[in-house]
């Protein structure tokens, strides 16, 4: 392929060969049919990634599938001259997970990044959600993002020594900040989290960098968010493209964002932001053991923020 069918961000290597920033890095990601996913796999592919658009097609809530969307990227990214399969597996079923997984080691003969983007929504303020509902969206998000990491790290364990591997999930600001009408894919998100702080602890020695993306764009997914809900978190979906999600993904996803690891990182149209993680605000301490009466004394002067500083804190 001449060098005038890549994009800019292609450079030349010494040698006159067109090289892309993920140039032999083999990727799967999730929930690629459509929105931030399909972006993410486009981009991926451009840089020189070889890419499997997994997405089992189903509806925003979860129910029916279609592997055509998922099929359409791969048309694509073919036709411009990158090299990616189709996968319809569902990531919420442990074996189809590792199937997933599996297709990029058989066609491609590795795998060095995984992004979990899949998902689905069933919201309802919590007087109103069923256990169901709950569980749906658990099923989806959670567990399959623990489903399709679970299958990669037992390949990265195998054939640790052999590359830079990344593990790229992503979080939400339903989870991080709390979505009044999104319990359990708040729940969902927040948990990804912790499997991500997990997972960036246990997965480094093996040459795992594991991080979190908490992205804003319009997608079909946002689609069903009411106006007035997005207006109250200052947002407007209509203007964050979702193509501008993938290409911090792109970073994460690169040899050179080794440095990164554990870490939430939020993005938004032309806005990433690196999240600070958790770290104690204020600490109480008594030199004795607590009482009932102690600690109803202590605890509002230690903390209320109409209280601190006041005298006699135990």
């Amino acid at each position: 392929m001449a060098p005038a069918e890549f994009p800019a961000s292609y450079t030349i290597s010494n040698g006159g060969y067109v090289v892309g920033r993920l140039d032999n890095r083999v990727a799967v990601v999730t929930g690629a049919g459509g929105g931030i996913g399909a972006e993410i796999a486009k981009l991926f592919a451009s840089e020189g990634a070889k890419v499997v658009v997994n997405d089992l097609g189903a509806q925003v809530d979860g129910t029916g599938a279609d592997v055509g969307p998922a099929q359409g990227v791969v048309n694509e990214i073919i036709a411009n001259g990158g090299e990616a399969i189709v996968n319809g597996g569902d990531v919420s079923d442990y074996d189809s997970a590792g199937g997933i997984v599996q297709s990029a080691i058989d066609t491609f003969g590795k795998l060095d990044i995984l992004v979990n983007v899949a998902g689905i929504l069933r919201d309802r303020m919590l007087v109103n959600l069923t256990p169901e509902d709950w569980q749906a969206v658990l099923n989806v998000h959670l567990t399959g993002t623990f489903n399709t990491s679970k299958h990669a790290a037992v390949y990265w364990r195998e054939h640790r020594g052999e590359g830079q591997y990344r593990l790229i999930n992503f979080t939400s600001g339903a989870g991080l900040f709390g979505s009044a009408g999104q319990p359990n894919y708040a729940a969902a998100k927040l948990g990804i989290v912790g499997f991500t702080l997990s997972c960036a602890h246990a997965l480094d020695r093996y040459g795992v960098t594991s991080n979190a993306i908490a992205p804003a764009a319009s997608t079909r997914m946002t689609g069903t968010i009411p106006p007035e809900r997005a207006a109250e978190m200052g947002i407007n979906l209509a203007d964050l493209a979702p193509s501008a999600i993938a290409y911090p993904v792109a970073y994460l996803a690169s040899e050179e964002s080794s440095w990164l690891n554990g870490r939430v990182v939020g993005a938004q149209g032309g806005k990433v932001t690196l999240y600070e993680n958790y770290h104690p605000e204020s600490v109480l301490v008594s030199q004795d053991a607590w009482t009932i009466d102690g600690i109803f004394e202590s605890f509002p002067r230690a903390f209320h923020p109409e209280k601190q500083g006041l005298a006699g804190i135990a």
